[in-house]
Parts: structure tokens; C-alpha cells; sequence
């Protein structure tokens, strides 16, 4: 048993963290925090990922029944989240956040106070960028996979803990390194991974499609 403990542990560990990518979503962090206080980026990051462990969580005992009540496919909620990633995606590469930001704080702050800062923590860091569907999906299959014994489930959700835990590590340290970077450096990683961002969201719209029309 302790054997196949730890190779269940490392089998999930090892999916969570290539669906979460901790590593990619880092640096997606720190372009959308960009320009904001140090205090208003550890909320985020702190807040983002405590809100995608509650529905990971949320997904882990209840997905099943509430996609089925709602009769929504995973790959209809894959398609949709790509849909609102790319229209990220196009605010990144063309800095629309960046003149809605200064807009705002021209507006609410002429005087040049501080503008109030945009609550990225539910969309899209905490969903889909780590609550996505592949999260969302592998959760529910190593749950559905347990057969009810909470030992094995213990196992899993540790897997997943710890993958949060790497991504507030990783959130926290964001700011110092786009710091470091300066703006015009952290200004075209932002475009860049702008890009990049749309090519995922194209993938779970493709992915989406594709599972819908293999069903």
C-alpha cells in the first residue's frame, strides 16, 4: 500500500503540475499585475490561489453532478474558457488594460493618487489559468478513480495542494523579477506572452471542438 501510495502521489503530481504549469502561468502573472503595488500582488496571488483550490475542490466532490445537472460537456466548458482567454489574449498584445488602467486613473484620481487596481484573482488566474479544465478534468478523474476510500483521495488532493503551493511561490516572486526587468523589457515579455496566451486559448477551443465532435 505505502508503495502504490507514492507512486499515485507522483503520478498526480507529475499531472497537475504539466496541466496547472505553474512555470507558464508565472510569468502571465506578472504582465497582468504589471504596474501595481507590491501589497495588491501578493493579494492577488494569495487570493487566486486560494479561490482555485475552493473549486478544485468544489469540482473534486460535486463536478460530475453539476456538469451533468447543467447538461454542459467538459469540452464545451474547455471551448469557452479558450473563447475569454483569447479576448485576454488581445488586451495583452495590444495593451488595452494598460490605457483602460491609465483611463481610469486619469478619471477617478486626477490628481495622480493611486488608481484602484483590477482584481485579476478570479478571471483568469484563478480560472482557467489554474482551475481550467484540464485541472478541472484531471481532479474529477482521479476522484471518480478513487472508489470512495479517502486515503487514495488524501493522496490526490495533496498532489494538487502541492502544485498550488509552487504556484504562490512563483506568483510572489514575479514582481521583483518584472522589477529587475524594467518596464520596456517587461512591456514586450507582456506582448509576448500575449501571443502565447492566444495560442493556448486557440488549443482549448480546438481541443473543445475536436473532443465534442469525437463523442
Amino acid at each position: 500500500m505505502p508503495a502504490f501510495d507514492l507512486a499515485l502521489l507522483s503520478a498526480a503530481f507529475v499531472t497537475f503540475f504539466v496541466v496547472i504549469d505553474p512555470i507558464g502561468v508565472m510569468p502571465i502573472f506578472a504582465g497582468l499585475t504589471q504596474g501595481t503595488s507590491a501589497a495588491h500582488r501578493r493579494k492577488m496571488a494569495i487570493k487566486s490561489v486560494l479561490i482555485a483550490t475552493v473549486i478544485l475542490l468544489g469540482f473534486a466532490y460535486g463536478g460530475e453532478w453539476l456538469l451533468s445537472a447543467l447538461h454542459v460537456s467538459l469540452d464545451a466548458f474547455r471551448a469557452a474558457g479558450g473563447v475569454l482567454l483569447f479576448l485576454l489574449a488581445l488586451d495583452m498584445i495590444f495593451e488595452k488594460r494598460t490605457e483602460r488602467r491609465e483611463d481610469r486613473a486619469e478619471k477617478l484620481h486626477p490628481d495622480g493618487a493611486e488608481p484602484r487596481e483590477e482584481d485579476i484573482s478570479v478571471f483568469p488566474m484563478a480560472i482557467p489559468m489554474l482551475a481550467g479544465p484540464g485541472a478541472i478534468a484531471s481532479i474529477m478523474l482521479y476522484m471518480s478513480g478513487s472508489g470512495g476510500d479517502f486515503a487514495t483521495q488524501g493522496v490526490v488532493l495533496s498532489a494538487m495542494a502541492a502544485n498550488l503551493i509552487v504556484c504562490l511561490v512563483l506568483f510572489l516572486a514575479a514582481g521583483p523579477l518584472m522589477r529587475v526587468m524594467g518596464d520596456t523589457i517587461a512591456a514586450m515579455i507582456t506582448r509576448i506572452l500575449g501571443v502565447i496566451l492566444a495560442a493556448l486559448a486557440a488549443q482549448f477551443i480546438f481541443d473543445g471542438i475536436r473532443g465534442a465532435l469525437l463523442a
